[in-house]
């Protein structure tokens, strides 16, 4: 049997960019800091991942002021929910489709 990887995205590879995308595509939104502290990254860490994923077209930066301080929050857009939920689904079938 031959197992079809075609489906599994290069972009979400990172265990980081996996996790991002899981918290955007359940969440209306998440900021910087919440992404960070839930998935134990560092800023530079984060915003690497983020910024690749930005250029895919998968996530967008919202950039505001809460009072004084800088804030920084990530939606998933729909091409990203989109290409997620593929990327899920070719993890799953290849999972349950796999040889023993």
């Amino acid at each position: 049997m031959k197992i079809d990887l075609e489906h599994i995205n290069r972009a979400f590879e990172s265990k980081a960019r996996l996790g991002i995308m899981s918290i955007l595509s359940v969440n209306e939104s998440a900021d910087f800091t919440t992404i960070k502290n839930l998935l134990g990254l560092t800023d530079g860490n984060l915003a690497s991942h983020a910024r690749s994923l930005e250029e895919a077209g998968y996530i967008e930066s919202r950039k505001q002021f809460v009072g004084r301080k800088p804030n920084t929050r990530f939606v998933i857009t729909p091409a990203g929910r989109e290409a997620f939920a593929i990327h899920l689904k070719a993890l799953e079938d290849f999972l349950k489709n796999r040889p023993l």
